[in-house]
């Protein structure tokens, strides 16, 4: 299926929106949808550099059984399924980015800023983040915080950084593939280091890098990476260890390590919500927290008898979408209405 197009908006500068959506996966994708619905507008922010969320970063390829009428499904087609449906509602997407400070304006009206300086302002929250925001692992390299943020980097914010640099990325999975894929034409040189040659990532990605590896656009080690050469934050080299070949240095300008994800509660924690085992806890009429203003939706959301599962995050965005609604628009009335028989929303849905 074609890939629906999301386009992430350049980070910084002030926004205003109806509803802030933390979290792109699939419940906060579909929250887009049933607030579209009843004509709300939102901003999403998710620390990964695609929506998707779980799906799309740790089970892309894996079947997904209990969607209802759908008999199976994987994670990234759920998620272009998602990002299609909710295309016509125009949300607006701030990606690599997390959302770290809350505060409550004179007007009523919420302000997240992100650690990008990016600051989004409406009268709803709507916490959509899962088990938490994605963290990632570092690497066991000594001395790497050394040169983290500086020419280390665990993920990729603008793709200029890298423009006409020697490059190491670090990993097997599909974040490493993907950067390598994305990154040959852009960078001086790519350089992929993996601990065995075997990959957990998509097959089409891995034979595209073969690929330019046969080529010789790209070069790729079967190694161990023990150690970075470098001062002032500058590295200028990854030392590495291959069987065979003993230890030896790549020369780069900087890396990329992809070690994979943790979820951690993270600047969710301090929002002052209250909180039950870990998540958050809301009601069940409309999936609001103790914070008027402020709902949770799917996996992070905790509620007597709360099933972790994508229908259940599907039926909380449309409850939480009703009650977001008299926030949003204080004024008004809201009137509810079938897709099967409301012909606006038909024509809409159908752009």
């Amino acid at each position: 299926m074609a890939a629906a197009t999301v386009e992430s908006m350049p980070p910084g500068g002030a926004h205003e929106t109806d509803v802030i959506i933390i979290g792109a996966g699939p419940c906060g994708l579909f929250a887009v949808f049933e607030l579209g619905l009843l004509g709300a507008k939102a901003h999403l922010i998710d620390i990964l550099d695609k929506p998707g969320g779980q799906c799309a970063e740790l089970y892309p390829e894996k079947p997904i059984l209990d969607i209802p009428a759908i008999k199976s499904i994987t994670g990234e087609d759920l998620t272009q399924k998602l990002l299609e449906q909710i295309a016509p509602f125009e949300p607006k997407f701030h990606l690599s980015e997390m959302a770290v400070s809350l505060d409550k304006g004179e007007d009523g009206r919420w302000l997240i800023e992100t650690d990008l300086g990016t600051r989004v302002t409406a009268p709803v929250i709507c916490i959509a983040a899962g088990g938490g925001s994605f963290q990632p692992k570092k690497p066991p390299i000594p001395g790497v915080e050394d040169f983290e943020g500086e020419t280390v980097f665990y993920a990729v914010r603008k793709r200029e950084t890298f423009k006409d640099k020697d490059i190491v990325i670090a990993g097997g999975g599909d974040s490493a593939l993907d950067w390598t894929l994305n990154l040959e034409p852009v960078a001086r040189s790519v350089t992929l280091i993996h601990r065995r040659p075997d990959f957990r990532a998509a097959p089409d990605s891995v034979e595209r890098m073969r690929a330019l590896a046969n080529e010789e656009k790209i070069d790729f080690h079967v190694a161990q990476i023990k150690g970075l050469k470098g001062s002032g934050g500058q590295i200028s080299a990854v030392t590495v260890e291959a069987e065979g070949k003993g230890r030896y240095d790549i020369p780069c300008e900087a890396m990329l390590a992809f070690y994979g994800l943790t979820m951690k509660l993270g600047p969710i924690a301090e929002f002052g919500v209250n909180l039950a085992e870990n998540r958050i806890e809301v009601d069940t009429e409309k999936f609001e927290t103790s914070v008027p203003g402020i709902f949770c939706i799917g996996d992070m959301a905790w509620y007597p008898g709360k099933l972790k599962l994508i229908l259940s995050g599907f039926h909380e965005a449309a409850l939480m979408s009703h009650g977001a609604f008299h926030y949003a628009f204080p004024d008004k009335k809201l009137k509810f209405q079938h897709t099967t028989s409301a012909k606006g929303l038909q024509a809409q849905i159908a752009r």
